[in-house]
């Protein structure tokens, strides 16, 4: 099966709009409130009129490295800490009721940190109004007299309006009238002290040029955005006294019969693509107060909402539309035309915007936080929409602005398509605490002054003649006059003319009928009748020819003063024309001079910049200069220490070249001596074994002389001859010289009293090596104790040799031990001697013919020595394995 897709009903197409070049800037106005405490820091200054500038607070420039430098900013206008709502309202509100007057939409919103003053700039206190309250007493000042009845104008729910005939307004009065729940509205009433005394009569004023030929009304509609949720707060929710209601956080509401949470409304598009918010309630009201109630009233309902649901008023934007239908009188004056298409509705929104804030600042929590992201949201949503705009109309760009992200920038974006007039009052609050936040609003508002919106164009006006008002009452002065000099009130009332009209008449004839035959009495009255009744006639045709002529009189003094008005309106229109090019002329000054100062303060902060930059050049070719200087110095100091440490390698190479030619050579004598010796093992061991196998023979040491065989050794020296070996010559100690010794002996050594000590001449004794001694000396010695094998203590004293190193320090080169130790002499020896035998053939013990005592015997020499290889006993024995 297939399907077919139904059409779509096309889109009509937008009326088009009368082109117009013009554009005007966003109006951006700011105030500046009091301090809270004189002592409070603060960080505004107002400069001028038209500037301000911030200061850094002192902690936050510790805190950021005074990275926060003074900043201005320019403002079409400056209200002080001293400005008067009177003056402000001169300034930025009255301007917008003019041209709402003059069927011109104006959006005026205020913005600014929580805590600003925002809500105080548009609603006021009592003796204090805001803009609101003048706003409306201008309204109504200016087109009191012209209002219309009640109910001639009605909303038709679709963004307009319709004019409704006598009689349907005459009904829905007295439907009004008989309904008890609608509060009427008495001449005398009993004023609300909230908001009683707002204006004082001297401070009111009204606009200029009213159109008395039309008829006005004034419609008045209180809506909040909350959450980018929109509540009609003027909305009649019915009451159920049964069924309970609750709150968004699943709780009864704590009094059931004073609150009803609203419903949200949604945004629509009506046929002219003006945004409008659908079902919202429209109040028709005739003076300042009833206005000043009805917005109240939708105060009290959301302080009600705000109490029950526990959220703060600051947390949402509310919005006060006021609606102006006007509609022309028809030809004779008397009444409203009957033709929807010539009523003209124009509106003028009052905003006060949510205060911004930062939830790290304020640490909210939980639905706070919601509340605080929501509002941010909207509002970063309203910047987006402002720098898309300048945007694209600063680089020419074609970028969709995206108004539908929030419910504030969907609601109000045919006014910055050229619907109506912006302004923007920024109001900022001096302390230190908020000078993050005032600066960021600072930023998108002077981002918003850079924004242009399309000058609204004049709506065209009913084709008849101007005046008609005036003409129509002038018509009933003039005919009451002329009757009332003719004896003929309009009412008929007055006796003194009823008496002078009796007397233009012939008096009657007596009207007694004297008999049945009387026929002169009835003749006589009919004859006097008709002649009033002729006089009468002829009345009625001077009156109408009079009437006539003076219709044709004030037909031709119509026919001139129109002539006259059109000339006027000629010369109106030059001069309007006149006073817009002069009006552009002054705007182009202005915005010229505004960027003159701009460009002005910015090329001070370059000079500013530059000097900065100058000295900071003039500071591092400085340093360059005398690092290059450093550098040279250092260089030269390099090279000197090079060719000085040249010196230095070359003579230490000089010297070890010679230290380790003298090393190789005590080397070499060292390891022919350590071979010799072996030797002389050797041929000892050989002779002991030799002797152990010849039996009953006396072991007998041959001497040294008949044992040596001759032998070539090519590097060893000749060994010297020595006596027998119970006087073995010990080699000469280092000691002897002449050099410099350290003598180290720890504190834990033992004292012992022995006839030999060691002594060393010229030495420096110390308790732990140091550098400095060492540095004194080339020669070491360690006096060293333990304990031997057999209990004895023994003493060893380690010798070396102190060298300088590389670094300048020293080192120490150990390369000999002496061991000094003491021996019981009565104390029996366990080593067996194999050449002596007791008294009953047991072998006794001996001196040399033991092997393992001859093995133990330990040779020491010194290399280098020239008195040949020598003997030392260590003074030990070495023990025998179990």
């Amino acid at each position: 099966m297939i399907r077919q897709a139904k059409g779509k009903t096309p889109r009509r197409p937008p009326p088009k709009k009368p082109s117009n070049n013009q554009k005007d800037p966003v109006g951006v106005y700011c105030r500046v409130r009091p301090l809270g405490a004189e002592d409070e820091e603060c960080c505004i200054e107002v400069i001028s009129n038209t500037t301000i500038q911030l200061h850094a607070p002192d902690g936050l420039k510790a805190n950021r490295n005074g990275e926060f430098k003074e900043t201005q900013y320019s403002f079409k206008k400056v209200f002080g800490i001293k400005t008067t709502q009177r003056e402000l309202f001169e300034d930025v509100a009255k301007p917008l009721v003019e041209d709402l007057i003059h069927c011109k939409n104006g959006l005026l919103f205020t913005y600014g940190v929580t805590g600003s003053g925002k809500t105080h700039t548009m609603t006021g206190s009592p003796g204090q109004g805001g803009l609101l309250p003048r706003s409306l007493d201008m309204i109504f000042n200016s087109i009191g007299p012209y209002q219309a009845k009640r109910y001639v104008f009605k909303p038709d729910d679709k963004n307009g309006m319709e004019v409704q005939n006598q009689v349907d307004a005459l009904l829905d009065r007295q439907k009004r009238d008989s309904q008890t729940t609608v509060p009427k509205t008495p001449t005398t009433r009993r004023v609300d002290p909230e908001f009683a005394d707002m204006i004082s009569p001297e401070e009111a004023c009204k606009a200029d040029g009213v159109d008395e030929d039309s008829s006005y009304s004034v419609f008045v509609s209180y809506i909040e955005i909350y959450n980018n949720y929109i509540y009609d707060l003027l909305e009649e929710t019915p009451f159920d006294p049964i069924k309970p209601k609750w709150n968004g956080a699943g709780t009864p509401l704590r009094n059931n019969t004073e609150f009803i949470p609203p419903q949200s409304k949604i945004l629509r598009e009506d046929q002219n693509h003006n945004m409008y918010v659908a079902g919202c309630t429209e109040v028709e009201v005739k003076s300042t107060e009833e206005a000043f109630e009805v917005f109240w009233r939708g105060q009290k309902k959301r302080r009600i909402a705000n109490t029950q649901l526990n959220r703060e008023s600051s947390r949402s934007h509310s919005v006060f539309i006021v609606k102006l239908a006007q509609a022309p009188l028809d030809a004779d004056g008397d009444n409203v035309l009957q033709d929807k298409n010539q009523v003209n509705v124009s509106q003028l929104c009052l905003v006060d915007l949510a205060g911004s804030e930062r939830t790290s600042r304020t640490r909210a929590e939980g639905s706070r936080l919601r509340e605080a992201g929501n509002i941010n949201q909207s509002l970063m949503t309203l910047r987006t929409c402002i720098e898309v705009l300048r945007e694209n109309q600063m680089c020419g760009t074609n970028k969709m602005v995206p108004y539908r992200d929030s419910k504030v920038t969907h609601l109000f974006k045919n006014y910055f398509d050229g619907e109506g007039k912006v302004r923007m009052v920024v109001c900022v609050n001096p302390k230190a605490d908020d000078y993050e936040e005032t600066l960021l609003v600072m930023r998108f508002a002077e981002m918003t002054q850079e924004v242009e919106v399309a000058r609204p164009v004049d709506r065209p006006i009913c084709g008849f003649a101007a005046g008609r008002r005036q003409r129509n009452q002038a018509f009933k002065d003039e005919l009451t006059r002329r009757l009332e000099e003719r004896g003929g009130p309009v009412d008929g009332d007055s006796p003194t003319v009823l008496n002078q009209l009796l007397q233009s008449f012939p008096p009657l004839p007596p009207c007694e009928i004297s008999g049945p035959n009387d026929d002169v009495t009835l003749p006589r009255l009919i004859e006097a009748l008709e002649k009033r009744h002729k006089i009468r006639q002829m009345m009625i045709d001077e009156y109408n020819k009079t009437a006539n002529m003076l219709k044709s009189v004030l037909q031709e003094q119509d026919s001139n003063v129109l002539s006259k008005e059109n000339f006027i309106q000629e010369q109106r229109g030059k001069l309007g024309e006149k006073d817009k090019m002069i009006q552009n002329q002054k705007n182009e000054i202005d915005r010229l001079e505004k960027k003159s100062k701009m460009l002005e303060y910015k090329i001070d902060i370059l000079q500013k910049t530059t000097n900065i930059y100058e000295e900071d050049k003039r500071s591092l070719q400085q340093e360059l200069e005398s690092r290059e200087q450093r550098l040279q110095r250092e260089v030269s100091e390099k090279r000197r220490m090079e060719a000085r440490m040249q010196g230095i390698v070359t003579d230490a190479k000089l010297k070890w070249e010679k230290e380790c030619e003298r090393r190789v050579n005590a080397k070499q004598l060292e390891m022919q001596n350590k071979l010799w010796v072996k030797d002389e093992k050797l041929k000892q061991l050989k002779a002991i074994v030799t002797e152990g196998k010849t039996e009953n023979r006396q072991p007998q040491r041959p001497s040294r002389e008949k044992d040596k065989v001759p032998a070539k050794r090519s590097a060893s020296p000749s060994p010297v001859p020595t006596a027998a070996p119970v006087r073995p010559l010990h080699r000469r100690s280092h000691s002897a010289g002449g050099e410099r010794w350290v003598d180290h002996k720890p504190t834990t050594n033992v004292d012992l009293d022995t006839v030999l000590q060691p002594n060393i001449p010229n030495a420096i004794k110390v308790n732990a090596p140091n550098e400095k001694a060492l540095s004194k000396c080339d020669k070491y010695v360690l006096t060293h104790q333990e304990i031997a094998s057999d209990g004895e203590i023994q003493t060893k004293l380690i010798k070396g040799e102190v060298f300088k190193t590389r670094g300048g320090g020293q080192s120490v080169q150990f390369t000999d031990i002496e061991t000094l130790k003491q021996e019981n002499p009565v104390a029996a020896s366990r080593k067996r001697r194999s050449s002596e035998t007791g008294p009953e053939g047991e072998p006794m013990e001996g001196d040399w013919t033991d092997v393992e005592t001859r093995c133990s015997v330990a040779v020491e020499m010194r290399a280098g020595s020239n008195l040949g290889p020598g003997y030392q006993h260590h003074g030990y024995t070495k023990r025998r394995k179990p």
